[in-house]
C-alpha cells in the first residue's frame, strides 16, 4: 500500500507540475497558482495542500529536479571519461542550461520567485543539487573538502549562466561558462604551484580574531 501511495504521489506531482507550467506565465509563481494547478489536475484544494504542503516551493523543487533529470538524460550518451575535466563541466553546464531553456517563460518567473529573500535558502539547496548531480555524472568521487568546494563553484557558475541565458541568450551564457571554467582552472594551477591550501586561510583568520579579542592567538 505504501509503494502504491508513493507511486500515486509521484505521478500526481508531475501532473500538477504540468498544469503549473501552463498557468505560471499568467498567474505567477504563487500559492494561488499551486491551488489552480492542483484543481486543473483534478485535485481539491485540500488534496493539493496534502500533496504539496509548501505550494510554490514544492513546485519549484519539482521543476528544477525535472530539469536536472532532463540534463542527465541528454548526457547519458556522452562518455565523461573521454573528455578533459573542463570539457566535462562545459558539456554538463550546456545540458543543464538547455534543459531549463525548454521552459524559458516559466523559468523566468521561477527565477524571480527564488530571488526573493525568503526563498534564497531554497534556491541555494536546489542549485547545489543540480551541481552535485552534474559532478557525479562527471565522475567526481571526492569526499574531502574538494567535494564541497567543487559543488559550490559549479553552483555559482550555473546560477550566473542561467541569468545570462535568460537575459542575453545561449551563446552569451556559454561564453560566461567558458570564462568561469578558465578562471577556476587557473586558480587550481596556482594552488598546485604555490602549494596553497584553503584551510590555511581559516587558520590565519582564526589567529587574527584571537589576537584582536585576546591579544594573542587562541591555543590549538
Amino acid at each position: 500500500m505504501t509503494e502504491i501511495a508513493a507511486g500515486w504521489a509521484e505521478t500526481t506531482e508531475q501532473q500538477v507540475l504540468d498544469q503549473a507550467l501552463r498557468l505560471v506565465p499568467q498567474a505567477g509563481w504563487t500559492r494561488r497558482m499551486a491551488v489552480m494547478a492542483g484543481r486543473a489536475a483534478g485535485l481539491s484544494e485540500g488534496e493539493t495542500e496534502l500533496l504539496l504542503p509548501h505550494g510554490p516551493a514544492d513546485l519549484a523543487a519539482l521543476l528544477t529536479r525535472r530539469h536536472d533529470a532532463r540534463a542527465l538524460a541528454e548526457l547519458a550518451d556522452v562518455d565523461p571519461a573521454s573528455l578533459k575535466i573542463r570539457e566535462r563541466i562545459r558539456r554538463a553546464c550546456e545540458a543543464r542550461l538547455d534543459a531549463a531553456a525548454a521552459d524559458e517563460a516559466v523559468v523566468r518567473r521561477l527565477s524571480g520567485y527564488l530571488a526573493l529573500p525568503i526563498n534564497l535558502g531554497l534556491a541555494g539547496r536546489l542549485t547545489w543539487e543540480s551541481a552535485d548531480g552534474l559532478w557525479r555524472w562527471a565522475g567526481d568521487v571526492a569526499t574531502d573538502e574538494n567535494h564541497y568546494s567543487k559543488r559550490a563553484i559549479l553552483a555559482g557558475i550555473l546560477s550566473g549562466a542561467l541569468a545570462i541565458r535568460l537575459s542575453s541568450g545561449r551563446q552569451a551564457a556559454l561564453a560566461f561558462v567558458d570564462r568561469r571554467i578558465e578562471n577556476v582552472m587557473a586558480y587550481e594551477k596556482w594552488k598546485a604551484t604555490t602549494k596553497f591550501r584553503p584551510e590555511s586561510l581559516l587558520s590565519g583568520w582564526a589567529e587574527a580574531l584571537g589576537k584582536m579579542r585576546y591579544g594573542r592567538a587562541p591555543p590549538t
